[in-house]
């Protein structure tokens, strides 16, 4: 978790597909490096120490040999890290102050003191990374969502092929469950597609022969052809992922704290330790070299900052702990520093702050018993595999059987029932058949299923997507905290502003497909003083969610390029947990800020006793100790809190 204190560069969401199996077996090595260090290290203190065996203390050679074996195993990386940055002329940071002051520490026989210093830096790093990786093992990779195989017609039979290899004009097969591998239009006669992935529209789409069909669609209910209009690499889904990927290109790069305090800092603890060294020459009478070097390299061994390297980390650690606790997922600790100062959160509707699952919201009748109209609807509804008929089947199971049944293109279906004509559908329906209805059915923004029997109104269902239990609550919440609330959506525009309304939304857009949501985002980031987060769940949020500043995910039934773009990922799908990562964020930071000041006022105090004279290597290296100890309490702390919704 390098992103967390140490100055390491930061990675970038992966987007290769690339195994990282390697890296998997280079972090169980330094665990076992670390293991044989302390093992080393805690058994060469016991003989100095404890035991005090002269055939060990008074052997200097057997001693350094001793505890550089330990030192090591755990300063081989921070000197590595220490190299790579000088390449770049960076010279100053805590990685060259860590090696030259226990390299100073060893060359004056101080030899536990220089393995204490690294093997703390080394514990503080390993919590992090096992903590940022364990979220990280959640994450499927970025490019997981692309189909892999098409099955094209070629030399009178279907093949299956890799997408590349498929060219425009070719017939290619899509089978029931399948994710449509390129562009084309329907060559079959009718088509049923969940289109969620790519515009967040919540209502399955019917396509007919010769219409539209993009490439990341999933067919939902029979198989279909259709014939090809682009290459792969100009598909729907691969223009989403170079956008996600263009995106998070202009991510912004939070410097973190450590990085910038060590350029400043570092130059100024050489310099200090150099005057130390050498300038009491010109006014100490008895003057010897030695002594004033040895109390240079103290003041270097006590100036490194392990405790702020460690107790900074330790910080971030107890809030990735608390939101995981939560049901939170933060894959870098600089997200809980961002999420801390969002102004505005914007959020998708279908699957954010809806279920994404269709239901009957209500029911309408006219001169009929309510138990026979959903009887006489849900029976001829039953022999259609649309969703929205599924829908109303489910809410009132019906043992009716139609005597005969037809389906009208577009409109909705005519039925027979006990000699009595059925027309269940939309109004387009009604009015091909001459049916007068309320004028308010033009008015309702949601899907309605109108019901005529013999040629007389007699009533509607209205279905939508359900709003989540605690939507409105999570926008109630971030409005208490002085977080701006946006919608933006793919439905139309009038359920998303109708949506917008009811959930108390400051503002909403509808209508829009991937790249309208991004220039919406774009143009609330052009304004320096935003900090805008993007809360989505669907690969048409992806570009947006590596666009703002912070990303999240919903990642119970979010899409994996959803899971993978964002940078923090709510595993229980509860939109007011929103406010709950902000929350722990804005603890976070304020005990991370509190373990800084502790580091601080005791290096300080400790520093001008060093230079005084007044303090060893020991004291020094148990100051540290305490500081880190105080700042793991600290950090504890944020354990047991608790963030009520």
């Amino acid at each position: 978790m390098e992103e967390c204190c140490s100055t390491k560069p930061k990675k970038e969401h992966n987007h290769d597909g690339h195994d990282h199996s390697d890296h998997d077996h280079s972090h169980s090595n330094s665990k076992l490096g670390l293991i044989i260090s302390l093992v080393i290290f805690f058994s060469g203190l016991i003989l100095d120490f404890w035991i005090k065996a002269d055939w060990f203390t008074n052997n200097v050679w057997l001693r350094f040999g001793w505890y550089f074996v330990s030192y090591v195993l755990v300063a081989f990386s921070v000197f590595k890290d220490a190299f790579k940055l000088a390449k770049n002329f960076d010279f100053f940071n805590e990685f060259s102050l860590m090696g030259i002051a226990t390299i100073g520490a060893f060359a004056i026989g101080e030899f536990p003191e220089g393995v204490a210093v690294m093997l703390f830096y080394t514990i503080g790093e390993m919590f992090q990374e096992s903590a940022v990786n364990k979220a990280k093992n959640n994450i499927k990779a970025l490019l997981d969502v692309r189909p892999k195989e098409a099955t094209v017609f070629r030399n009178n039979k279907w093949q299956t092929i890799n997408p590349n290899e498929v060219k425009v004009g070719e017939k290619i097969q899509i089978k029931v469950g399948e994710k449509v591998p390129l562009d084309g239009i329907l060559i079959s006669e009718k088509g049923s597609l969940d289109t969620s992935a790519l515009t967040g529209e919540s209502k399955p789409s019917s396509i007919k022969k010769s219409e539209n069909v993009l490439a990341g669609m999933l067919n939902l209910d029979q198989v279909i052809e259709v014939e090809t209009t682009k290459l792969y690499e100009n598909s729907s889904i691969v223009r989403i992922l170079e956008m996600v990927q263009e995106a998070s290109s202009r991510k912004a790069k939070t410097e973190l704290f450590i990085r910038k305090f060590a350029k400043v800092y570092t130059p100024i603890v050489f310099v200090l330790a150099l005057l130390i060294t050498f300038i009491p020459y010109f006014f100490v009478d008895n003057y010897i070299f030695r002594d004033w070097l040895y109390r240079g390299l103290v003041f270097l061994v006590i100036s490194c900052p392990c405790a702020l390297v460690i107790s900074i980390p330790l910080g971030y650690f107890g809030g990735i702990g608390a939101s995981s606790r939560n049901g939170i997922l933060f894959k870098g600790s600089n997200f809980l520093d961002l999420i801390a100062n969002v102004t505005t959160v914007v959020m998708d509707k279908t699957g954010t702050l809806t279920k994404g699952v269709f239901k009957v919201q209500k029911v309408v009748i006219n001169d009929i018993s309510e138990e026979e109209f959903l009887s006489i609807l849900s029976s001829v509804e039953s022999h259609s595999t649309h969703p929205i008929a599924k829908a109303i089947s489910q809410f009132h199971p019906s043992n009716q059987n139609p005597e005969s049944v037809e389906e009208i293109s577009g409109k909705g279906i005519k039925a027979v029932i006990n000699q009595k004509q059925i027309l269940a559908g939309n109004t387009q329906l009604l009015k091909s058949f001459n049916i007068n209805y309320p004028s308010e059915l033009d008015q309702i923004v949601e899907t309605t299923v109108v019901l005529a029997i013999d040629n007389q109104y007699k009533g509607y269902v209205v279905i939508s997507d359900e709003v989540k239990e605690d939507s409105e609550l999570a926008i109630k919440n971030l409005k208490n905290a002085g977080v701006k609330t946006m919608m933006l959506s793919g439905d139309k525009d009038a359920l998303t502003q109708n949506i917008a309304k009811k959930l108390g939304i400051d503002s909403a857009f509808g209508g829009l497909l991937p790249e309208g949501k991004v220039e919406k985002l774009q143009n609330l980031k052009n304004n320096p003083k935003e900090i805008v987060a993007f809360v989505g769940d669907g690969i048409n949020d992806a570009p947006v969610l590596a666009l703002s500043d912070v990303g999240i995910a919903m990642g119970g039934l979010g899409s994996d390029v959803a899971i993978e773009t964002a940078d923090v990922i709510i595993q229980t799908d509860q939109p007011s947990k929103i406010s709950t990562a902000i929350k722990i964020g804005k603890a976070t930071k304020k005990i991370v800020y509190q373990n800084i000041a502790l580091a601080f006022g005791v290096k300080i105090i400790v520093l001008i006793l060093g230079a005084g004279g007044f303090a060893n290597m020991w004291e020094a290296v148990f100051a540290d100790v305490g500081v880190a100890l105080l700042a793991i309490l600290n950090a504890v702390r944020i354990q047991n809190m608790k963030f009520v919704r």
